[in-house]
């Protein structure tokens, strides 16, 4: 045989060069001890923004392993067996010049209640958790990647510093209050942060008292409020009326005006260690944040900051995961609550958890069109309909992030809020996040402990009926970008079933075409109805 062809029948039996793997170092300068995490390498065109601060659903092509006790000085390999996004793998990257950084999110070992053992991400900050202080990172490094390449080295040594404390301003007050309940369920100390929006003339009445509408959402002041006329630029107008709403300073405007209603609006930061927000409800794997938020935060906001203190004058308002929040807190709580205001929440029907029906369909991730074609479920679309971003993808990408539902991320805090915890003492997942498969154990296990909030209102609707009626106000735009419209179109058709077509509750629908982030008035529209709702609930003076 020529030499020749035996070369080349040797080249074409040999397996396929492997792409570039990464292998990463921790620095001892920034570790005294072993690390245990989620290590993530970030790989991007640009090297601006950091990779780091890019990753998400549109960012750099991510990487992600557990390490569990990683030495000073030790080294880790991040190759083909990493969990990927957007790609199937690190062997599918293309061939090219990019920027590449790692992260390693630092996990604390937490030792729960229930006794389970547990290393997890741990802040009592609103950020996201491969953002979070004490995270560990390298430098920003070009590389040449591709087959045949020798591996990238990449060090972690450096930390990322701790977030500056909120500052009082002359309408906010921030509070920090220790959650006994919370801090004996997870053994170490645990906080919840609130940032409180005083009425014009609070300081000056020293006995007056106000009704309280707590608000769940995202951001440090509630409504968005920033008196600041810098605040109020082209940018923020244009997302503002996107909304049908106006800017953080046109409503600090109408805030501090004579005629506004005279109420405390509180905002708070309460992340579990499963995700920037806790979900607010009792939950066996993020614990129980509704007791300790109703016995505990917000009786001790009520004592500080004057408020009425009586059922009529608690309301709760929020959005999207505030949404479900406000709503979770109203059914589970009627007694302590007087009324929710919720726009377009996180699913509240599980028949429509998204576009699944989990006590029905097999799989989260495809639709069987018939006998030979499955469509892939899609999570996200623009608002003339056309599908951005499938399930499939979105649980990759999470579990880029986290394995164990540790991600930080949509599903995973869904599951954790909503599922029972495992034997190993992490959440039982709803379905596998490789093939899309449904746990209808786990589904059934949701509904019957009271998450699915549409099941739960059914299901205890001859006790609920009197102490929820004129309570329940519900807003959703018809082309919400999550397809959420959808499980409150079920919660309205269920309430009408066993309540009758009369009972007062208030479902609005933004049409034609109105997205996510749709409210039916302006936030200063939102607290005036709200105030007047209390005005009209209040018990009769003798």
């Amino acid at each position: 045989m020529p030499r020749w062809l035996l070369a080349l029948l040797l080249a074409m039996l040999a397996p396929a060069a492997a792409a570039t793997d990464f292998r990463v170092v921790l620095d001892p300068a920034v570790a005294d001890g072993p690390v245990t995490g989620r290590l993530i390498v970030a790989v991007a065109r640009a090297g601006q923004p950091e990779p780091r601060l890019a990753i998400g659903l549109n960012g750099p092509a991510v990487f992600g392993v557990d390490v569990e006790g990683l030495a000073p000085g030790a080294e880790v390999a991040v190759g083909a067996d990493a969990a990927a996004y957007p790609l199937e793998s690190l062997d599918a990257l293309p061939p090219g010049d990019y920027h590449v950084q790692a992260v390693l999110v630092r996990y604390t070992q937490l030792d729960r209640a229930d006794g389970h053992r547990l290393w997890l991400p741990l802040t009592d900050r609103r950020v996201p958790f491969h953002a979070k202080p004490g995270n560990l990172y390298s430098a920003v490094q070009s590389a040449t990647l591709g087959p045949d390449v020798a591996p990238v080295p990449l060090r972690l040594a450096a930390t990322v510093p701790e977030l500056p404390e909120l500052e009082d301003t002359p309408w906010i007050r921030r509070v920090r209050i220790r959650s006994e309940i919370l801090s004996d369920f997870w053994g170490v100390p645990i906080h919840i942060g609130a940032s409180v929006l005083l009425p014009r003339g609070f300081d000056e009445n020293p006995d007056a008292r106000y009704p309280l509408v707590y608000v769940f959402g995202h951001g440090n002041a509630p409504f968005g409020f920033d008196p600041d006329p810098a605040s109020h630029d082209e940018a923020a107008v244009a997302r503002a009326r996107d909304a049908n709403v106006e800017t953080g300073y046109e409503f600090s405007q109408a805030w501090q005006g004579e005629d506004f209603p005279r109420v405390v609006a509180i905002t708070f930061e309460h992340p579990s260690p499963y995700f920037v927000e806790s979900y607010a409800v009792d939950s066996p794997n993020n614990g129980p944040y509704g007791e300790a938020l109703t016995s505990e935060i917000m009786p001790e906001l009520e004592r500080r900051f004057r408020g009425i203190g009586q059922p009529h004058a608690r309301i709760v308002e929020g959005a999207s995961t505030g949404g479900w929040e406000a709503l979770a807190l109203q059914l589970h709580y009627p007694d302590f609550f007087g009324g929710a205001w919720v726009f377009n929440p996180d699913p509240i029907d599980f028949r429509n958890y998204l576009l699944s029906d989990i006590y029905a369909d097999d799989n989260m991730f495809s639709v069987p069109a018939n006998d030979w074609l499955q469509t892939e479920r899609p999570f996200r679309r623009t608002r003339d309909g056309q599908p951005l971003l499938d399930m499939r993808h979105l649980a990759a990408f999470e579990a880029v992030l986290g394995s164990r539902g540790r991600s930080g991320y949509q599903l995973d805090i869904w599951q954790a809020t909503h599922g029972p915890a495992g034997e190993d003492g992490y959440p039982r997942l709803l379905f596998d996040k490789r093939s899309g498969a449904i746990d209808r154990e786990v589904a059934t296990w949701m509904r019957d402990n009271g998450y699915d909030l549409s099941a739960y209102a059914r299901d205890h609707w001859d006790q609920l009926a009197p102490r929820l009626r004129g309570k329940l106000h519900l807003f959703a735009g018809e082309m919400d970008d999550f397809y959420l419209n959808l499980a409150v179109y079920r919660f309205e058709r269920m309430l009408r079933e066993v309540a009758g077509d009369g009972y007062p509750a208030r479902f609005e629908y933004g049409r034609p075409m109105k997205g996510h982030n749709w409210h039916h008035t302006d936030w200063a529209g939102v607290v005036r109805e709200m105030a007047a709702h209390v005005d009209a609930n209040a018990p009769a003076r003798p």
